[in-house]
């Protein structure tokens, strides 16, 4: 518990308070994850629903849950009643989903767009013309349930410093091209979450205001 103490405000101190700090929680057992929420921590990023599920229910109702892995459409109904925020929207077809279920829960859930800014093949997220003809289309404004409130992309895993530096410096000015280009579609458009435990501190320098820290938080599995 001490050294956690100490890796969370060890963080907490370095981080830019216009920086918000989720931790990825994937893989850590409740225990674990109820010592990061009394050292003070409520924002708590899960990869996998059930997962997400299954500690929403044991821990305390205050935390801001996050769906940071890939999200499937027959999910959403899930986590819909109560996740803070979904950062990985990478189609229309699964915005329109989480649309349908925010409505049928009464709520406006936000969400993130993830744009594809990598050079592995398995990353997801929109191409940068994909996101554009998607703003541009006039669908995005008949959703009612959803509020977009930013981008999210994932560098590289790569050792390359100029490599990551170039991927969020890109889809910073995405960020802004498409923010100052649709107003009227991203009233609320103001969280761009890139940077993790090995680039978190890049991806402040090139304008971040999210990131998703786990191993710099828990240690090594």
């Amino acid at each position: 518990m001490e050294i956690l103490n100490e890796h969370i405000n060890n963080l907490l101190t370095h981080l830019p308070s216009s920086v918000t700090l989720v931790a990825v929680t994937k893989t850590r057992p409740v225990a674990v994850l109820q010592q990061a929420y009394e050292a003070g921590l409520r924002d708590f990023g899960e990869n996998r629903v059930q997962e997400m599920l299954r500690k929403q229910e044991q821990l305390p109702a205050d935390i801001r849950w996050h769906q940071i892995g890939h999200l499937q459409t027959n999910k959403v109904k899930y986590i819909a009643p109560f996740v803070h925020l979904i950062h990985s929207i990478d189609s229309l077809k699964l915005l329109e989903e989480t649309d349908r279920q925010a409505h049928k829960h009464k709520r406006v859930i936000d969400c993130l767009l993830q744009v594809y800014i990598a050079t592995e093949e398995s990353k997801f997220g929109f191409e940068p013309d994909e996101l554009h003809s998607l703003l541009a289309s006039g669908a995005v404004k008949t959703l009612t349930g959803v509020r977009l409130r930013g981008l999210m992309g994932m560098a590289s895993f790569s050792d390359d410093q100029a490599l990551v530096r170039r991927e969020f410096s890109g889809l910073k000015q995405l960020f802004d091209q498409v923010k100052l280009q649709f107003p009227e579609v991203l009233p609320d458009f103001n969280i761009l979450s890139m940077g993790m435990s090995g680039d978190y501190q890049i991806a402040i320098e090139e304008g971040s205001t999210l990131v998703r820290i786990g191993t710099a938080l828990f240690g090594e599995r």
